[in-house]
């Protein structure tokens, strides 16, 4: 099997992009993003997608490929990322998958062989039960899986929100994900993490924030206030804002909070990634010894 798979992950901010492309340069292989918010092109400055610079340095594919008015699950990315992973193969040995989106990256490597979770979503699907009751939620649940709908425990929350959780997620009914189906992949995978110490990756966090405001982050989420209410915009950085412009909290206060729920969201992806012991860690800074791991590992 030639055809192989360079999975370069870690938290938000840790400098996966710099890492991803200067990889790329030096074993020819092109990048397919794994960024779960990356994909949405109303979505610019709040979830720090490529400069054009940095997207003409290297071939990317998954930047802004998509509106946030089209629903868009974890799911359907991973059948459009392997098939165009397998367009790719055609004519290069190796291909990069990089982003922070744990689920994603597990999607395309290995399917759903273990149902996976989205805090956002349940969150959100939560919020949603306590405003319009659990009625409202069996409804959605009959529409997306009705198998399930037919033996779920109709008295128990979160046994119904957990099933739509899951469909949404994956896009597939969760009484399918049920079953443990395995998924054969035609390429190998290697597995890379990008770490720093924490103290240097939060100092990081909270400077990008700063620079995210200072280009405009308050604008692209006024513009996009109207339609709160979608998936996509349940995100970092947004939601924090939104709160903001119906008076929930100052701009000060906005701010911290950004701040500390990425840290947060950091910390949930590092948990993530290190309970799978195939991922060799690598300094964003020792990209020598990130290349020579990759090509004696195969």
């Amino acid at each position: 099997m030639n055809n192989r798979l360079v999975v370069i992950a870690g938290a938000t901010g840790v400098g996966k992009t710099e890492t991803a492309i200067a990889v790329s340069k030096r074993i020819d292989a092109p990048i397919v993003s794994c960024d779960s918010r990356q994909f949405y092109r109303e979505m610019t400055i709040g979830t720090a997608v490529p400069t054009p610079e940095q997207l003409a340095a290297a071939e990317h594919r998954f930047i802004h490929s998509r509106s946030v008015f089209e629903p868009y699950s974890c799911g359907e990315y991973a059948k459009e990322a392997l098939e165009t992973i397998s367009e790719l193969f055609r004519t290069h040995n190796h291909v990069i998958l990089t982003g922070g989106s744990g689920l994603y990256i597990d999607a395309v490597t290995e399917g759903f062989d273990e149902i996976p979770s989205d805090e956002t979503i349940r969150e959100a699907l939560i919020a949603k039960c306590r405003d319009e009751g659990i009625d409202s939620l069996l409804r959605q649940l009959r529409e997306l899986d009705p198998e399930y709908y037919d033996k779920v425990d109709r008295c128990n929350p979160q046994r119904v929100i957990r099933a739509i959780e899951v469909c949404l997620s994956t896009g597939e009914p969760y009484s399918k994900l049920r079953k443990g189906e395995s998924h054969k992949r035609d390429f190998e995978t290697i597995y890379i993490m990008v770490d720093r110490p924490r103290e240097e990756l939060y100092d990081r966090i909270n400077r990008r924030v700063d620079a995210m405001l200072s280009e405009g982050l308050v604008e692209e989420a006024r513009n996009l206030r109207p339609h709160a209410g979608l998936n996509a915009l349940a995100t970092v950085g947004y939601r924090e804002l939104f709160d903001h412009f119906d008076g929930k909290h100052d701009m000060e206060t906005a701010v911290e909070l950004i701040k500390r729920n990425t840290r947060r969201y950091a910390k949930r992806q590092l948990t993530w990634f290190r309970r799978n012991p195939r991922y060799e860690i690598f300094s964003p800074d020792d990209i020598n010894g990130t290349v020579s791991y990759i090509l004696s590992a195969f």
